[in-house]
Formats: structure tokens, C-alpha cells, sequence
């Protein structure tokens, strides 16, 4: 029997064959209906293919289904079916990898029935087969990586713009606030070390964390070396107390920090650390209640180096401690800001060789730790 008899006589076995190796592979249930550029429709110009062969002018079957010889595919029939179809299997959730076996089911499920059957390919036939095949299967992956790629470029771009929008309004509202202050103080009727005075503090503070937090993202992000050297752990302290304590005033808190052995170092990039202790600082102050304590204690342990930021929040809510340290995560009353803080801080430390964990004291706040590789240096 010629091939496109057989296929013709057994069309609905071999599309249930597939079907059913497909469902097997994937554990799971394939559409209900029939892909509309899926392997029936491959099937039929397979047929048309094998039958236009046999006539006196079988290089008529090449608008169909393509010539043989690899390469970049040839507009065909096929070769547009195989393209829809690609596009298809990845709106079903498909893999590369699936699109490939979607093909291979039905050549196997072909092979498979004609044994069973006791029928022969034969050599040109099968060669027909193969051709079909390897045309098919170049359109769709070809296909289904561009479709895949165009669907993470729109990903990405929405995720910037998201970024952008939510960076460009914050820095938006602490410029306004900042030029507000500023136009009133000089009308004259108030000095710098008045209430408004106060409140361009506060602004100019908000900026300077917000600039600092973004770059620290840019570099992390574009993946740029870290430029790590030994750095006293006393010195770091110190310069971040200066920021801080303006902070705690604007915050309407306190602010204490630790004495800290002379001797006691880290290995870490400068830049990326001071952001970390920064960001968890400035959570500290933001979600503490008024005239709470902030504390910053930095001291050694083993062979550790631990910096602690504690806060008096009023404790963690239910279920934020899983999700806190992910980005664009809001989960107190207060939303202002980008909810990039705690991520940038723990990526921070991580490229620093370190971790951020966080402990919740229930009722009063939480403490926010950084956890470092211990050196010393000459005092």
C-alpha cells in the first residue's frame, strides 16, 4: 500500500497516538481541542505531499512541503502551518524542547502503525517523510524562539517602565517638596533652622537615599565587578552616624549606635555596604513608631562580623518575613517609597560575601542583621 493510502486509511488512529504521547510525556491534559496548525493539519500535507510524488511531475509536492537540505526554511505550506504552530504550542505552555517531540510523536506513531500493520515504507517515502519533518520542525522552533523572546522583551521593557514610573514619581515628590521649602524660606518670613527648615532637610535626605539606592541597583544589576577592600568597621560606623542622626530628627525617633573595637575590619566593597546599612536604616526610621529607639550595634562573633539595625516597628506582621526582602514589597501602611529597599540591601551584602536575615521581636520591632566574614586590621 502507498504511504499516503495508509496515512489517509488511519489519519484518526495516528492523531490519537499522538495525542496520547503527548498527554503521557507532559502528565498533564493537552487541549481539549485540536490545535488548529497542529499535526492534523500536518498530516494532511503530508498526504498531498506523498500523492503530488506520484504523479509525472512530483517536484510540484516541493510547494507544499518545502525542498530537502537544511538551511533556513522555504516558504512552503508547510513551513507557514509549522510557524502558527509554533506560535501555538507556546501560548499552551509548550517548551523548545516539546515543540520538537510534537513532530517526533507522529513519525514514531507512523512507524509504529505500519509494523504493527505488517506495511513497508518504502526508501523514497520515507525520505519524503523525514523532509516534511525537518522543514516543519525548522519553522515552528524557529518560530517559537522568536515568539518566546518577543514575550520576554515585553517583560522586561514592562518591568523597567514599571521601575522607571515608580522611580521618576518618587523623585518627583521629594524635588517638589524640596523647591517648595526652599521658595518659602526665601520670601524671608522663615529661616533655615525653622519647621521648614526641617522639612528641606528631610526632602534633600529623601533624595540622597533615593539617588543612592538606585545606583547601587544599576551596578548590581549590570553586574559590575565589586571593588572590595579592607575596611574598618569603626570608620564605617562613624559616617554612617552622621546621616543618620539627621534622620532620627526628621523621624522624630533617637538614634543610638555602638562603640566598635578599633581592630575589627571587613572585606567588602565600600560603596554596596554602605548602601545596605543605609537602606535598612532608613526602613528603620520610616516604619517605627514616633519617638521609638533606633540602634546600630556592630561587633564580632567568632569569626563573624555583625551589624544590627533594630527598629521599633511594633513587630512583623503575619507571613511578611517570607516575602519582605523581594522587590516592590509594601507590606506596612506606609507606601511611599519604591519597596526596593530591603532587595537592594540584601543584594548588597550578598555580593559582599555575606547574609541579611531578619529576626521579629513581637510587640516592640525587629532586627535586621548583616552577617560578615571577620578580619582585623592595626589599630
Amino acid at each position: 500500500m502507498m504511504l499516503h493510502q495508509f496515512l489517509t486509511d488511519h489519519r484518526a488512529e495516528l492523531i490519537a497516538r499522538c495525542r496520547a504521547k503527548m498527554a503521557q510525556r507532559r502528565h498533564s491534559t493537552v487541549p481539549s481541542k485540536e490545535l488548529e496548525y497542529g499535526i492534523s493539519l500536518f498530516l494532511e500535507q503530508l498526504i498531498r505531499t506523498l500523492e503530488v510524488e506520484t504523479t509525472a511531475e512530483p517536484a510540484r509536492s516541493r510547494r507544499v512541503s518545502g525542498p530537502s537540505g537544511g538551511g533556513t526554511p522555504v516558504l512552503s505550506e508547510i513551513s507557514e502551518s509549522a510557524t502558527l504552530h509554533g506560535r501555538e504550542l507556546l501560548l499552551h505552555g509548550f517548551t523548545a524542547d516539546e515543540v520538537v517531540h510534537d513532530y517526533g510523536d507522529l513519525c514514531q506513531a507512523i512507524s509504529d502503525l505500519a509494523f504493527e500493520r505488517g506495511e513497508t515504507i518504502e526508501t523514497d517515502e520515507f525520505r519524503t517523510l523525514n523532509r516534511c519533518l525537518d522543514n516543519a520542525i525548522a519553522s515552528a522552533i524557529i518560530e517559537f524562539g522568536y515568539q518566546r523572546d518577543s514575550v520576554m522583551a515585553e517583560k522586561q521593557a514592562a518591568a523597567l517602565n514599571e521601575k522607571l514610573g515608580y522611580f521618576a514619581h518618587e523623585l518627583r515628590n521629594q524635588l517638589s517638596i524640596a523647591t517648595l521649602a526652599l521658595s518659602v524660606i526665601r520670601q524671608g518670613n522663615v529661616g533655615l533652622n525653622g519647621a521648614t527648615g526641617h522639612v528641606l532637610d528631610t526632602a534633600l535626605v529623601g533624595l540622597s537615599h533615593l539617588i543612592d539606592r538606585s545606583l547601587a541597583e544599576v551596578r548590581m544589576t549590570a553586574g559590575m565587578p565589586t571593588q572590595h577592600r579592607l575596611l574598618s568597621l569603626a570608620d564605617l560606623v562613624e559616617e554612617i552616624k552622621l546621616s543618620a542622626s539627621l534622620q532620627a530628627q526628621a523621624a522624630g525617633c533617637t538614634f543610638t549606635a555602638s562603640a566598635v573595637d578599633l581592630h575589627l575590619a571587613v572585606d567588602a566593597d565600600r560603596d554596596l555596604l554602605l548602601s545596605a546599612v543605609g537602606n535598612l536604616l532608613q526602613n528603620a526610621f520610616k516604619f517605627s513608631h514616633k519617638r521609638s529607639e533606633i540602634s546600630l550595634n556592630a561587633y564580632a562573633a567568632a569569626d563573624r562580623i555583625l551589624i544590627d539595625v533594630e527598629d521599633g516597628c511594633g513587630g512583623l506582621p503575619e507571613g511578611t518575613m517570607e516575602n519582605m526582602f523581594l522587590p516592590f514589597t509594601q507590606n506596612a501602611e506606609d507606601r511611599s517609597g519604591l519597596g526596593l529597599g530591603l532587595s537592594i540591601a540584601r543584594h548588597s551584602v550578598e555580593v559582599n560575601g555575606g547574609v541579611l536575615r531578619v529576626r521579629d521581636l513581637p510587640g516592640t520591632g525587629c532586627i535586621f542583621t548583616i552577617d560578615l566574614p571577620r578580619h582585623v586590621i592595626d589599630a
